[in-house]
């Protein structure tokens, strides 16, 4: 499984960073995470509110930080 996290690298990048982290951690899924900080890549992603994840390509949070139990949900 492949998150993507779409951000300057700011606070809440990392809060939503660690909180996919450890969504994963307890599913038991194995996972790698990439973090696209150039505003470029990020408008032509077309998320227009950072931060933002994608799992396995799919844009499914932007504009905030969800915590890791609802990251699970969206793992199901």
């Amino acid at each position: 499984m492949k998150f993507t996290i779409y951000g300057s690298g700011c606070a809440k990048c990392k809060q939503l960073t660690a909180n996919a982290e450890d969504a994963a951690s307890a599913k038991g899924v194995e996972y790698e995470i990439e973090k696209v900080t150039d505003t470029n890549a990020i408008i032509d992603a077309g998320i227009m509110h950072t931060p933002a994840l994608a799992i396995d390509g799919e844009i499914v949070i932007e504009g905030k930080v969800i915590n890791a139990d609802q990251i699970q949900q969206l793992l199901a």
